[in-house]
């Protein structure tokens, strides 16, 4: 999770996602997902190592 990133109570990030510095997730993300902006949109998918 990023600097300054805030995440929503009860919101869940998944396992091995990344948020971007200064994100608002409102929303779960899955897990392997990147995320970022105002609101966080889906950047994309990584596999976990």
């Amino acid at each position: 999770v990023g600097v300054g990133a805030s995440v929503i109570p009860g919101v869940r990030i998944g396992a091995w996602s990344v948020v971007g510095a200064g994100a608002a997730v409102i929303r779960d993300v899955a897990p392997g997902s990147t995320v970022a902006g105002v609101p966080a949109r889906s950047l994309g998918e990584r596999r976990s190592p």
